[in-house]
């Protein structure tokens, strides 16, 4: 059964950085894309950044150079470095991943950038 589980989120000022941490089980993480999307209040959910298996990424243009996405294939986890965080970037993030054809996601973790 694939189970995903992000942490890392909380309250932060403007300006201020988190790290996100997705941690998989139920799949052999290494093959697998990863994806991170968020869902601010009243929007759609929409992608952040995801990463192949071997580490290539891709990022919504208007957030490159602000977030990292990494992943570590040893201990299964993946990882969104959020810098220079805006209040606009409050949101719930989630964790996603797609095996034999079937979307999972995470619960989610609340990030809350003040300002």
């Amino acid at each position: 059964q694939v189970h995903l589980v992000e942490s890392g989120g909380g309250l932060v000022q403007a300006g201020g950085s988190l790290k996100l941490s997705c941690a998989a089980s139920g799949i052999n993480f290494r093959l697998h894309t990863m994806n991170w999307y968020r869902q601010g209040p009243g929007n759609q959910r929409e992608l952040v950044a995801n990463i192949t298996g071997s580490g290539v990424t891709n990022y919504v243009d208007s957030l490159k150079g602000r977030f990292t996405i990494s992943r570590d294939n040893v201990w299964n986890r993946v990882y969104l470095q959020m810098n220079n965080l805006r209040p606009e970037d409050t949101a719930v993030y989630y964790c996603k991943t797609n095996y034999k054809g079937r979307d999972y996601w995470g619960r989610g973790t609340q990030v809350t950038v003040s300002p």
